[in-house]
């Protein structure tokens, strides 16, 4: 991914509108402009991280695990 060029908006609407297609996932038109966004800012942040090359040392994150406050309130 290294190198990579940001998805343009007709880009991002070919893929949005193809991945509904084949996953046969209804697409409603008051959607369809959330969807959009959402995928343009997820599609920047992917940008950013394969920005950044891995090397043969890097070592991969440990697994997240959620743990309670200590005063047992919900977050």
């Amino acid at each position: 991914m290294q190198g990579m060029l940001p998805m343009t908006p007709a880009q991002i609407e070919a893929y949005v509108d193809a991945a509904a297609a084949v996953l046969q996932l209804p697409l409603a038109a008051e959607h369809r402009p959330g969807v959009l966004n959402y995928f343009a800012l997820a599609a920047s942040m992917a940008a950013l991280v394969g920005a950044h090359p891995l090397t043969i040392t890097d070592d991969p994150a440990g697994s997240f695990v959620p743990v309670a406050p200590a005063d047992g309130r919900r977050a």
